[in-house]
């Protein structure tokens, strides 16, 4: 093994990945104003596979409380309607024709309080995700340091931009929370 094998970069772009990760996620959580984004992570059963909606339909936001779907093919309604509702979202399909309304309720503040427990989980997730990337860096670097491919003083330094990245990721990780909690306990 050489100190090639040791990539600082890679490193942060598993960091940087656990954090899309997380935006994604808590991009599905409903603040109970209508976002497309609520339905990315849906998909449908047509043509005999999964396909997400945005593949079946064109999804809008009409008014700030409405989620429109216009489903593009007439056979593939049902489908999606099926999907909206098992994704268990708490939206309550409205079918005209091919296009599927999904009313966004006011959110009550025990509902508001669940929600941010469940941000919450989802960015402890991601900072699960983040140390698990500093630990395999680490490995790395004890094992070059071991096999004496690195020095004491390299190690020491590549230790700290590890930790350093380790340190950004979960800085953003909290920052993309506290800007979801407050998101959603906004009313």
């Amino acid at each position: 093994m050489t100190a090639e094998s040791y990539d600082l970069n890679e490193l942060k772009r598993r960091m940087t990945g656990a954090l899309q990760v997380l935006k994604q996620e808590l991009g599905g959580l409903r603040t109970g104003r209508a976002s497309t984004s609520l339905l990315d992570h849906i998909q449908a059963d047509v043509y005999g596979s999964h396909m997400p909606l945005n593949q079946l339909a064109s999804i809008s936001v009409p008014e700030p409380r409405l989620i429109s779907v216009q489903v593009w093919d007439k056979s593939a309604v049902h489908a999606v309607e099926k999907a909206i509702v098992a994704a268990n979202i708490g939206l309550t399909p409205n079918t005209e024709g091919q296009v599927i309304r999904l009313r966004v309720p006011e959110l009550n503040e025990e509902r508001r309080k669940e929600l941010v427990k469940v941000a919450h989980k989802y960015a402890e997730q991601a900072r699960v995700a983040v140390r698990h990337v500093r630990r395999d860096g680490m490995e790395v670097l004890k094992k070059l340091d071991k096999d004496g491919d690195i020095g004491r003083d390299e190690h020491d330094r590549m230790s700290e931009e590890v930790q350093k990245a380790t340190d950004k990721a979960i800085a953003d990780i909290d920052q993309a929370l506290a800007t979801k909690e407050k998101e959603i306990m906004t009313v």
